[in-house]
């Protein structure tokens, strides 16, 4: 888990919950592509390997992952459109 700040401002919020992988990383990448350059998405996830899987996306897209938390039974990735 991320120990930066949460973002303040989020240009995009998407929820996949109930969803597994690959799903929530395909919405994120759709999502993403809408957004301008340095504009946050927040998506919130049930799926435990969510968590990994934003990690390894976000390394291999060049999309900065700003932050990562759980709690509740989900799992909330913020990034930034690179």
């Amino acid at each position: 888990m991320s120990h930066v700040q949460r973002p303040q401002a989020v240009a995009l919020d998407i929820d996949t919950r109930g969803l597994t992988c690959p799903l929530p990383i395909l919405r994120a990448k759709k999502a993403l592509a809408g957004l301008a350059s340095g504009d946050v998405l927040r998506v919130v996830s049930t799926d435990p390997h969510s968590m990994a899987d934003f990690k390894a996306f976000c390394k291999q897209t060049g999309n900065p992952l700003l932050h990562q938390e759980e709690g509740d039974g989900e799992y909330i990735h913020y990034l930034a459109r690179r």
